[in-house]
Parts: C-alpha cells; sequence; structure tokens
C-alpha cells in the first residue's frame, strides 16, 4: 500500500465532498488509500482498485454539507501491504457500531 506524506498540515484543499475532485487528487500523488475530511460525513469504499475514507466527525457536530451527521471515528492499522480499519460510528438509536474494512492493493474487504 503506498502513502506519501505532505508534511503534518497534510494537503488543505476543499472539495466539498466531490469524490471526482477527490479522485484526482489522489492520482496527483500517486497514492493507494486517500483520507479525506471537511464534510463531517463517514464515508468508506473502494474505487478502482484505490480505498478512500472520511472518518467523518467524532462529535457529530452539525455541517451544511451534512444536515444529521453521525459520530463517527476510525482506526487504522497498517501493517505490510495490508490497511485494517475500524470503522465507530454512533447512529440515532444509541447503538455504537464497529465495521471492519481490510484493503490490500486492489481489492477491499468489509466485515458485518
Amino acid at each position: 500500500v503506498s502513502t506519501q506524506s505532505t508534511g503534518s498540515s497534510g494537503i488543505n484543499a476543499e472539495y466539498g465532498g466531490d469524490n471526482d475532485a477527490i479522485a484526482a487528487v489522489r492520482r496527483q500523488l500517486d497514492v493507494d488509500v486517500m483520507v479525506s475530511g471537511h464534510t463531517h460525513k463517514l464515508e468508506a469504499y473502494e474505487k478502482d482498485g484505490k480505498f478512500y475514507i472520511n472518518p467523518g466527525s467524532v462529535t457529530g457536530a452539525y455541517s451544511p454539507m451534512e444536515r444529521n451527521p453521525v459520530p463517527a471515528f476510525i482506526l487504522m492499522d497498517i501493517q505490510s501491504s495490508t490497511l485494517v480499519t475500524y470503522v465507530y460510528s454512533l447512529p440515532p438509536d444509541g447503538e455504537m457500531e464497529v465495521k471492519k474494512i481490510e484493503f490490500k492493493k486492489g481489492r477491499c474487504h468489509l466485515s458485518p
């Protein structure tokens, strides 16, 4: 899994949840995993053999882009060519949900 550091502040650009623009930045950086944010909306998906994740908002803070955000955060464990992501969320029913997503270059698996 290829990664790239852009310094302590990362790349600071606003894409407003535009997944095509985020994919373009991912291609420019030539990485397998793209972490984005700002929308307060939890997203984790695989597209074209690459993994995209937006951790959402740990507080569930309101955002004009996501009127009913669900509090969420992620933990990522990178070991060699495997990335395991644990997604923690607290939906309105109050029952904590934890999902495990395993990404290997070109393959993504979501555990229930």
